[in-house]
């Protein structure tokens, strides 16, 4: 990183306005960095007749001037210290910085690391009230492949802010997709905590400016596994033996047909089940993730789930609706029923929520603001990332076209044939 060389000065005088009633005047310093100054007490004093201008020190070799002029050029090598310091470490200085340094104030709070832990543990304090407690190890993950990048890469345990720059940031960006070979996907989430503390650096003033503005990451394009009206209907038929099976797909049915995910169905109370003045019902609650409030009408399939398991072995207590498994165990017997269902492919139950979002919703022409208050997303942009258009979209928006437009557009009933032409054969003589 370039760093930028200040105009420098510090400057030691008494100040006569505050002369006290014994003639001694306390000793004052400036620091003055590009034209910008500031002062800071000393705490010593002199008489105006004992300081000399000219080199700014104690006149004389008394034991007094002697103590006096130590102390002064104490603080200077301690403020030409910090000084120095902040050049390298933050490219740039200001006077403020080396009077808070003086102080105390700022002089451990310059690195990564430090920046970095404090992140997390803002992190963890906020576990169940900001972020879930699943989150909370992204954090801890990121935060440990940053310190071994700074081993492996630097033969660093720490790093000072003014030392991270682009190309830093890129340094790091390739070490996290081909050193530890991570997907896009897992490199974005690993960089985005990083990218906090660097800008929790810059909000308090200790990195001037931002490493990221000139980074542009490798664009991530998720992708949503959903399944097929064939699929789903072989899931629904699937023989199944065993009972926790059987719920457990029938819990995967239920969220295909609603969009929920496994932690609010998890959560899902009897109280969030409310009927409409209509007769129709409705779930209405907050999503864990977001916040968000999402609103679904329950279709048919979605009841008859419900009143299967209502007073069952599967029945929830303290008010909620099932007792579901641990999603490890139940993404384990997804497998297992995808197999009893000839499905050759992974089946895991968040694909349970891109189903709803893609075969359920949108290929039967439900538009995408409806869907978006459905899945509880706070942006629409979400929704269009979860709801991806399938062939038989297109081909039924196309069938629709063709009926609209039957008979808009039509051949007249002249169809131009091609003439014959006739050839001469000329015979020579």
């Amino acid at each position: 990183m370039k760093t930028n060389r200040s105009t420098f000065a510090i400057f030691f005088y008494p100040n006569t306005s505050k002369t006290k009633k014994s003639g001694a005047c306390p000793i004052v310093g400036r620091i003055t960095v590009d034209g910008k100054n500031t002062t800071f007490s000393t705490g010593l004093e002199i008489t105006p007749d004992g300081w000399d201008g000219e080199t700014g020190a104690a006149k004389g070799k008394s034991q007094e001037s002697i103590s006096v002029n130590k102390q002064i050029e104490r603080f200077r090598n301690e403020i030409s210290t910090y000084y120095k310091d902040m050049v390298t470490n933050n490219g740039y200085v200001t006077a403020e910085a080396l009077k808070n340094a003086l102080r105390g104030i700022g002089v451990h709070r310059n690195t990564l690391m430090q920046e970095f832990a404090e992140l997390l543990e803002e992190k963890r304090k906020s576990i169940g009230v900001r972020i879930t407690e699943s989150t909370f190890p992204v954090y801890t993950n990121a935060y440990r492949h940053m310190k071994e990048f700074l081993q492996e890469k630097h033969n660093l345990t720490d790093i000072p802010f003014g030392k991270i720059d682009t190309p830093f940031v890129e340094a790091y960006f390739h070490y996290l997709k081909i050193d530890l070979k991570m997907t896009a996907r897992t490199v974005k989430t690993n960089m985005n905590p990083f990218r906090q503390a660097i800008v929790r650096a810059c909000n308090k003033g200790i990195l001037r400016q931002n490493p990221f503005f000139d980074f542009v990451p490798e664009r991530v394009i998720p992708k949503r596994p959903w399944l097929s009206n064939d699929e789903i209907q072989r899931i629904m038929h699937a023989k199944l033996k065993l009972a926790t099976w059987r719920f457990t797909r029938d819990m995967f049915i239920f969220s295909t047909f609603t969009g929920i995910a496994i932690i609010d169905l998890r959560n899902l109370q009897h109280s969030n089940i409310q009927e409409m003045e209509d007769g129709s019902q409705w779930i209405i609650l907050d999503r864990q993730k977001t916040g968000t409030t999402s609103y679904i009408p329950l279709l048919d399939i979605p009841k008859m789930i419900l009143a299967r398991y209502r007073d069952s072995e599967f029945s929830g207590i303290d008010g909620k609706v099932f007792k579901l498994q641990h999603h490890v165990c139940m993404n384990w017997q997804l497998k297992r029923i995808a197999k009893a269902a000839g499905i050759d492919r992974r089946l895991t139950f968040h694909m349970s929520r891109f189903s709803f979002a893609t075969t359920v919703c949108l290929t039967q022409g439900v538009p995408i603001e409806s869907l978006r208050q459905m899945m509880g997303h706070l942006s629409i942009k979400t929704t269009q990332i979860y709801a991806e258009v399938t062939r038989t979209k297109i081909n039924e928006d196309m069938t629709n076209l063709a009926e609209r437009i039957q008979d808009k557009y039509e051949f007249s009933d002249v169809v131009p044939t091609k003439k014959r032409v006739q050839k001469t054969i000329f015979k020579t003589v």
